[in-house]
């Protein structure tokens, strides 16, 4: 009997009416494989994975194949956006096994939990050199049937591996400027000359190694850390995997150049990439960061914010069963909707062929430039929005994770601050106030709500890191101390029941659920790793209290990756931003004064625009403050004033911004 009716998480619902008698993760499948003396068959997805519904087609809605799973497994679907800790495990399993790793993930295990078979996609028939998933089922029964034996040693020898600690992450020694500098040299090494970004393809949006080339730049002056910001900034934003109808980046690229899309878009993406150009904007003046930042918050707020006000996880790369169709063209298709006249200016604009730049003869939309006429465009892109308004949208996975929502409270309370925008700010706070409310019962951190109920999984270290530098985002941009006191609450959890004996971090508590080994990378992939969002959070605290203790964390957590960071700095982006930080201090400026005195407005502006790594702005009236860096610090001779500290050493409060510009380096 199928027991996914009762889940909380969308991608598990998708699955409710399989013929398979899905069981959702826990003790209980386990425990009914042992009672019928069967492996365990893991299926591993998210919502908006197009190749997870490509084999829950061919696969998990035929009943033939149903009905071999089911005589042969006890069968087991996870949301890896819920459970994370599971998905990390196994896909750790996967990739030992086969060299490579991905989703759908499949996995066989043995009572305890311990994989003994692994792969991705398995087709419905046999194809390009890989066999139907029924032949694999049939062998994997057969094994498990004749070959028992053999099966108990693979298990042992993966479950042994699993539990051998990181060795990428591991290795003593400061991140200092020169393996900062090294990281930087390796980068422009790995980056793409001719089209930008790093690698070749699938290309995916690099949002942690761009902040810290950004941050470096900042600190020393790099022209080629800049240029490779820059080049990879535009190419982002002017190809296809940016939506130029909508605003908001889809998942990655198929293509070197940036110009056909996997079409999905993730919460955690866009809260990266909004984030970033508001930044690069803030560093480099081009009108293209502010105008890409403003059209993804924007898409953050029209196409992800939940009816609770918090952020959905996802929208599907497919609609009517097609991926892309949602957002590519035709030029027939614009003429239609434009006219003869207007209809080929934009196919031209556009790049939209007749032969197609992706399928069927359609074309995904670029922008190679901004047009001339700028009046024509936006009446162009509004008659176009509407047209595509028509189609049938992709689905959207409304779940609220806490990790991917306090990317998106920080991105928008900053880039709120940055660009004058206080509708960001306020939509932060409220998504905020949602996860204090539904996440946070008793201030143990939930990972999952859907229409504003928690589901049970535990927070993980993703979760306390990010929604801990989302909350303190929020402090800057309010002055409003309980966002500090909820940010240290978090902290506090993390480095209480989450951290290594080396001073690394783990990414699921000690008491979590114990499964077949307990999952610790420090390395980023498309998210920031739970440890290096730690790291951002504890230096900003530190910044913003003084805390030595936090402090201290924040430097030992970083020398367990010097290793990784000097051999593949790709990997380890966020947590070289971090070290630009704290190399640097980071600076924390406190600006006083009546809110009623523009003058206070100015200083607030000037050291907003500070592009200092990592820097901490904290406004406040003057009277006493919960936080401590406002504490004692008032007007000077009754006009606002603004203090700035570096390493513990505070320089004379300055009155004018000419003075603290200066003395920010601007």
């Amino acid at each position: 009997m199928n027991q996914l009716g009762a889940a909380t998480s969308p991608y598990l619902l998708q699955h409710k009416d399989n013929p398979v008698d899905w069981w959702e993760w826990g003790p209980a499948a386990l425990e009914e494989a042992r009672r019928r003396d069967v492996p365990v068959l893991l299926s591993v997805g998210y919502a908006a994975c197009h190749w997870c519904h490509v084999m829950a087609h061919e696969s998990f809605e035929d009943p033939a194949t149903a009905e071999l799973m089911n005589e042969h497994f006890v069968n087991v679907k996870v949301d890896r956006e819920e459970r994370p800790d599971v998905d990390a495990v196994y896909m750790s399993a996967t990739t030992a096994m086969t060299g490579h790793g991905g989703w759908p993930m499949t996995v066989v295990l043995n009572h305890d939990g311990e994989p003994f078979f692994a792969g991705t996609y398995f087709p419905d028939k046999p194809r390009h050199g890989q066999p139907a998933f029924t032949q694999v089922l049939r062998a994997l029964a057969d094994a498990w049937r004749d070959r028992r034996d053999e099966v108990a040693g693979v298990a042992e020898r993966i479950r042994d591996h699993l539990r051998q600690e990181p060795v990428g992450g591991t290795g003593g020694g400061d991140l200092d400027a020169e393996v900062l500098a090294g990281a930087v040299s390796v980068l422009e090494r790995e980056f793409d000359q001719e089209s930008s970004g790093f690698g070749t393809a699938p290309k995916f949006p690099p949002s942690m190694v761009l902040e810290f080339l950004l941050r470096h730049e900042a600190r020393t002056g790099s022209a080629p850390a800049g240029e490779m910001v820059s080049r990879t900034c535009h190419a982002m934003a002017r190809g296809g995997l940016y939506d130029q109808l909508a605003g908001g980046f889809a998942r990655y690229s198929v293509d070197r150049d940036w110009v056909v899309p996997h079409f999905e878009k993730m919460l955690y993406d866009n809260a990266q990439l909004l984030g970033l150009y508001a930044r690069w904007w803030r560093q480099t003046g081009d009108p293209l960061g502010a105008r890409v930042a403003r059209e993804t918050a924007r898409f953050l707020l029209d196409e992800l914010r939940t009816a609770e006000g918090g952020f959905a996880s996802a929208l599907d790369a497919d609609s009517e069963g097609v991926e892309g169709k949602f957002y590519a063209w035709t030029p027939a298709e614009l003429v239609d909707a434009l006219g003869e006249q207007d209809g080929r200016w934009a196919a031209s604009l556009l790049r939209v062929t007749d032969a197609g730049t992706f399928e069927h003869g359609s074309s995904t939309l670029q922008l190679p430039q901004d047009p001339e006429d700028r009046a024509r465009w936006d009446s162009v892109r509004a008659l176009l929005l509407d047209v595509r308004a028509g189609r049938v949208r992709p689905a959207r996975d409304d779940k609220v994770v806490a990790a991917w929502n306090g990317m998106a409270i920080a991105s928008l309370a900053e880039a709120g601050m940055l660009l004058g925008e206080q509708e960001y700010v306020a939509a932060a706070a409220r998504a905020a106030e949602l996860l204090v409310d539904v996440h946070l019962p008793g201030g143990r951190l939930l990972r999952v709500s859907r229409d504003g109920v928690a589901g049970p999984h535990a927070g993980v270290l993703e979760d306390h890191g990010c929604l801990a530098h989302g909350f303190l985002a929020l402090l800057s941009a309010t002055g409003d101390a309980r966002w500090l006191e909820r940010a240290r609450g978090l902290l506090d959890e993390a480095l209480a029941s989450f951290r290594a004996d080396d001073g690394g971090f783990y990414d699921t508590s000690r008491s979590a659920e114990k499964l077949v080994a307990r999952p610790r990378d420090p390395s980023d992939n498309a998210s920031p790793s739970g440890q290096s969002a730690l790291v951002h959070a504890l230096l900003g605290y530190a910044a913003l209290t003084g805390s030595g203790r936090h402090r201290d964390a924040a430097e030992a957590a970083l020398r367990t990756v010097r290793t990784l960071a000097e051999r593949v700095p790709r990997f380890a982006g966020w947590s070289l931003a971090a070290a630009e930080a704290a190399l640097v201090g980071p600076v924390e400026v406190a600006v006083v004064g009546s809110p009623a005195d523009p003058a206070r407005d100015e200083l607030e502006r000037v050291a907003r625009r500070s592009s200092s790594p990592g820097a901490v702005v904290v406004v406040g009236t003057g009277e006493p403050s919960d936080v401590p860096l406002l504490a004692g610090r008032g007007p000077v001779d009754g006009a606002a004033a603004a203090y700035v500290c570096r390493g513990m050493v505070c320089e004379r409060p300055v009155t004018t911004t000419e003075e603290l510009g200066a003395m920010l380096g601007r």
